[in-house]
């Protein structure tokens, strides 16, 4: 494939390109509209775990957009140089989970589990950095298919089952409208730019109007799953700037450390297929094994910094926002610049973060109901360069999901061990990997892919590396 850039495709801006001040602020703030559905998600689940309150709840959702905001400049600068927003990451919120169910950290409070998820992403994405700028990126991907890749993606959405329908039900009315909105926007009402790029965002808003409804009239009582909280609003600051140690110093553990790494891994994977789509959509030269590198250390580092800040979550790049290119015909780098900048001014608005905060549970468990489990059919979406009809990749990939889905659970209802020094890490490291689904899977599915016998071919890496360099 030429390295020159791609000219076709009817590009009304190719990455090079800079267009007026003006339609870079507007086109940039597009670029947000098709992130923040998916964002938001992050830190609510984040609540729904840790247990913080909705005020808290607020200052998380602005600090991540302030933080989404830095690293998206970064990225797009001096980093890979491609136009892809950088945001919060579903990889890593398995091993949030398990981080968050361990000894001590159990019975804490939010603080102490906000403090030990943030220790765990910090040394995360200095592996990351170490793994990109050192160029180890590209000699592990050699070890890498899609037989372990599908398993490990797929369990990114599997392994929360749990928040979605228990989440939905506790107000169906809402929790249903949002599953049925996100459905027929997304996929039955065609034609209209508004329904393909913002669906998400624009269920968040009439299921949030149909709540804050319900609350005006009294229908919903304060307490209730449905209540709309307006003062969560009211009390937040008109502008408020995060700052790093917000939620106190991160702490850490090897356990937690560990268990984390599993999904800095499946975002590595997940970023790279990001880099070439980006790169044949706007108009920019197939990415060299120096721009993936470069691209992935920029994430490690934007993970370093988002761990500092306390987002409770990594950086990764939005797969939205290369929808967005194809469909707006603008792969400027200028604009992705500039809707960093818009991020990072919107993150500070306080009153504005704070509108999704006030979100009820069972709109925030409708939507998990429908993107958790689109993330399992992107990842299954893999297996589409395998052959199934070979009874090992069979075996590799039932057997890596089964275990996913099956582990934790035992794992779960273990009693905590009690002892320390040696032992007693080992046991931690463990629990923190046992607890993880995808931790398990991904471990499962590499080991047995490449130990059983098996052709390129068989395996799907040799049509999956194709693909992939075709973008």
């Amino acid at each position: 494939m030429s390295d020159e850039p791609a000219k076709s495709g009817g590009l009304i801006y190719n990455i090079e390109d800079v267009p007026p001040t003006g339609q870079s602020v507007l086109l940039g703030v597009q670029h947000f509209l098709t992130m923040v559905g998916a964002t938001v998600i992050i830190p609510s689940f984040l609540q729904g775990v840790m247990g913080f309150d909705d005020h808290v709840l607020g200052k998380l959702i602005g600090t991540i957009f302030f933080v989404s905001g830095i690293v998206t400049y970064l990225q797009s600068t001096y980093g890979n140089r491609l136009p892809i927003i950088q945001g919060g990451t579903f990889s890593l919120l398995g091993p949030t989970i398990a981080v968050c169910s361990m000894g001590a950290v159990a019975e804490a409070g939010w603080e102490v589990k906000m403090q030990a998820v943030q220790g765990a992403i910090i040394v995360g994405g200095f592996a990351e950095a170490i793994i990109g700028y050192s160029g180890l990126v590209g000699k592990l991907l050699k070890y890498i298919g899609p037989v372990t890749i599908a398993p490990t993606i797929a369990l990114i959405g599997l392994a929360l089952f749990k928040y979605g329908a228990p989440w939905a039900a506790q107000d169906w009315f809402l929790g249903g409208t949002t599953i049925l909105l996100v459905v027929a926007f997304s996929q039955y009402i065609k034609g209209s730019r508004a329904f393909e790029m913002f669906p998400i965002l624009m269920t968040i808003i009439v299921a949030w109007l149909l709540a804050a409804y319900g609350t005006w009239n009294g229908h919903y009582h304060a307490g209730d799953p449905g209540f709309v909280d307006t003062a969560v609003i009211a009390n937040a600051p008109a502008v408020r700037i995060p700052y790093p140690f917000q939620w106190g110093y991160p702490t850490f553990t090897l356990a937690a450390i560990v268990g984390m790494f599993a999904g800095f891994i499946a975002s590595v994977v997940e970023s790279i297929g990001d880099y070439y789509a980006c790169a044949r959509l706007s108009g920019a030269p197939q990415p060299t094994e120096e721009v993936v590198n470069k691209g992935i250390g920029m994430e490690g580092v934007g993970s370093i910094i988002a761990g500092l800040w306390g987002t409770g979550n990594g950086t990764t790049s939005y797969s939205e926002n290369i929808g967005a290119i194809a469909l707006t015909r603008v792969g400027s780098r200028k604009v992705i610049q500039t809707a960093g900048l818009v991020l990072i001014v919107l993150g500070v608005f306080g009153k504005f973060s704070a509108f999704f905060a006030s979100i009820p549970t069972p709109i925030v468990g409708g939507l998990f109901c429908t993107l958790f489990g689109m993330i399992a059919s992107v990842g299954l979406s893999n297996l589409q360069f395998v052959d199934l009809n070979s009874a090992r990749n069979l075996f590799v990939i039932g057997f890596a999901l089964f275990m996913g889905l099956s582990m934790p659970t035992w794992v779960g209802g273990l009693e905590p061990h009690g002892k320390d020094g040696a032992l007693g890490a080992v046991y931690d490291i463990g629990m923190a990997i046992g607890q993880s689904g995808m931790s398990v899977g991904a471990i499962l599915a590499f080991f047995l892919d490449n130990t059983i016998p098996g052709t390129l071919e068989e395996r799907g890496i040799t049509a999956w590396r194709e693909s992939t360099e075709a973008g």
